[in-house]
């Protein structure tokens, strides 16, 4: 029988049910103090396979520094997550701490402490809110149920405007298995990866080697494809679980199912990962910045990049101005060999530059496409075969008022 794939966005809290062996719950803790749910609790009924990506920032929050650790394990059975207070920079008591809610997660649960992992996200050097903590950990343990996701997807939040989630339902064979991913994030965001959290649940069987392979190739086409500020975050983490509750065969590369498993897998990061870009900072317009014609794949994502981070193009859009002289500017800046008299520009058909000079599209033309909510900005340098993408958006005056 063909494996089959069918799209599904969550659109409400009928929509929310998590895969087989999975239970969620979220609750009001009191860490941001304005009422918001701020705690999250992700389980599995039995051993999941694990894998992980993190921050690549020198500085890590005691929870990527622990969960670091306990992924050599390869073994989960939860995670609990709080938003509001990152739990980074704050010594030995920030481990302390970090380990402190495993702990009691794990008693609660009746699992061992070792297979129980945590996040934190939000404002860096406070420490954290013990007796809130314990308390909200106390009450998601007995809230728990498989349409949970829904306050998961809320109680992560930070400056988010909206939750971010995406569900893939596949049939392999006779069974049917379900993949879901739930993130946050909406500022400091470059990766690799950036001021974001995600975790992706699964009812397939997967071995934790294979899921790690999987998932590092899947976040490096997805979370490390956007960028909103150029900021690199203490905290990032992408967590997923796969306990193999469906019943289905053991998924492998080159075995019946993997194909339309990597496919969900890939497709459930990308689509998390433009969420966060549609709902950078401040953002109304969302941009995708192609670069082809580079010596290399690398010297084109770092040209992308450039353009992509520029906060003299970023604001331009904002206008919505292209100023492609702008985009020009931060080609020649980056580290990629460029040409000058080589260098063609488009903003989605409309040629802005040819051979480094302003080209035929006219300038009413070129402020239409950028006053789109969504454009793409297409550059080609002309002296090689490297090519790269970036998602980006522009940056507004709200972008200053959230951060200052």
């Amino acid at each position: 029988m063909a494996n089959k794939t069918k799209k599904m966005r969550f659109l409400g809290s009928a929509d929310v049910v998590l895969p087989e062996g999975f239970q969620a719950a979220g609750v009001a803790a009191g860490i941001k103090g304005n009422g918001k749910l701020d705690m999250a609790l992700l389980t599995s009924d039995r051993p999941a396979s694990v894998a992980a990506v993190f921050t690549t920032n020198q500085v890590k929050a005691a929870s990527v520094r622990l969960d670091m650790e306990r992924l050599k394990g390869r073994i989960a059975r939860a995670v609990v997550v709080n938003s509001g207070n990152a739990n980074a920079c704050n010594g030995p008591a920030g481990m302390r701490d970090a380990k402190a809610m495993t702990r009691r997660t794990a008693a609660l649960l009746g699992v061992p402490e070792g297979t129980v992992f945590v996040c934190s996200t939000g404002t860096i050097g406070r420490p954290l809110p013990m007796k809130c903590i314990e308390a909200g950990i106390d009450a998601l343990v007995p809230k728990r149920s498989p349409q949970g996701g829904l306050d998961v997807s809320a109680a992560i939040l930070t400056t988010d405007t909206r939750p971010k989630r995406w569900t893939v339902p596949l049939r392999i064979g006779r069974h049917s298995v379900r993949m879901t991913g739930f993130c946050k994030g909406a500022g400091m965001i470059e990766p690799n990866m950036a001021t974001m959290l995600a975790f992706l649940v699964t009812d397939a069987s997967v071995g934790a080697p294979d899921l790690q392979r999987l998932l590092r190739a899947a976040v490096e086409e997805s979370f490390n494809r956007i960028t909103i500020d150029g900021d690199r975050s203490t905290n990032d983490t992408v967590l997923f679980f796969a306990n193999g509750a469906s019943g289905a065969p053991v998924f492998r590369p080159g075995r019946p199912g993997w194909k339309a498993f990597e496919a969900a897998v890939y497709e459930t990061t990308r689509e998390l990962a433009l969420a966060i870009v549609r709902d950078g900072e401040g953002a109304t317009r969302f941009a995708t910045i192609r670069v082809r014609g580079a010596r290399s794949n690398r010297e084109a994502d770092v040209a992308a990049r450039s353009v992509a981070n520029s906060f003299l193009v970023k604001t331009a859009w904002a206008g919505p101005n292209p100023n492609w002289g702008r985009v020009m500017d931060a080609l020649g800046y980056s580290a990629a060999r460029v040409v000058e008299n080589k260098v063609s520009i488009r903003f989605d058909d409309c040629l802005a530059v040819t051979h480094g000079r302003s080209g035929p599209a006219s300038q009413e033309d070129l402020c239409a496409v950028v006053a789109q909510t969504e454009f793409t900005v297409s550059i080609d340098l002309h002296i090689g075969k490297g090519t790269a993408f970036i998602h980006t958006c522009n940056c507004t005056e709200e972008y200053v008022r959230i951060n200052r």
